[in-house]
């Protein structure tokens, strides 16, 4: 994947995103940092891919407008994401490429379609005019934030004692009982 910053219209810097490149946001007033794996869905890192998804807690399945065999290989991505990954990974797949609209052979309804039922979200990008590009990564990584601040809020009332065990049941007093009471300081 490659990331495109334009500094004018004629020139662009692009910075090229190699294996284990690093990226960081700010997410809530917390710096967030992501370690970037990216095969470029090439077969030869197929192999090694599995290895990765071990540790991953978010990933972007990245497809080409212009290329439907890249849309139609998002599947099979897809199936060894959830086959080898942790079963509360966040997965974003977008459409690169969206400056080549006039060569576009996967329309946006196909892919918003397949996003929707594989519970996957979805944007268009394009590197070369680094559109949606930062977003994409800023919303994979702000999903992934807040799980992982749900856990450790779940963690730390449990550890604490301050939940309500899973199981226990909790009577109410009937409200028709408080009905007959006059409230407090009335005259």
């Amino acid at each position: 994947m490659e990331r495109s910053y334009p500094k004018t219209q004629k020139e662009k810097k692009v910075e090229k995103l190699n294996h284990g490149s690093f990226v960081a946001f700010q997410v809530e007033g917390k710096t967030v940092k992501a370690q970037i794996w990216d095969t470029a869905g090439q077969e030869r890192y197929r192999a090694i891919t599995s290895a990765y998804y071990r540790g991953a807690v978010g990933a972007l399945l990245v497809y080409d407008i212009t290329k439907r065999q890249t849309f139609d290989n998002v599947l099979r991505w897809l199936r060894e994401l959830r086959d080898h990954a942790d079963s509360n990974i966040v997965i974003m797949m977008a459409g690169n490429k969206s400056d080549l609209n006039h060569l576009r052979a996967v329309s946006t309804e196909d892919a918003q379609s397949l996003a929707e039922s594989e519970g996957l979200s979805f944007m268009e990008t394009s590197a070369l005019e680094a559109f949606n590009i930062e977003k994409a990564f800023q919303t994979v990584l702000l999903d992934i934030y807040q799980i992982i601040r749900k856990k450790a809020l779940a963690a730390q009332e449990s550890a604490s004692g301050t939940g309500v065990p899973q199981g226990t049941t909790i009577n109410v007093n009937n409200m028709s009982d408080n009905a007959n009471k006059k409230p407090c300081c009335s005259t």
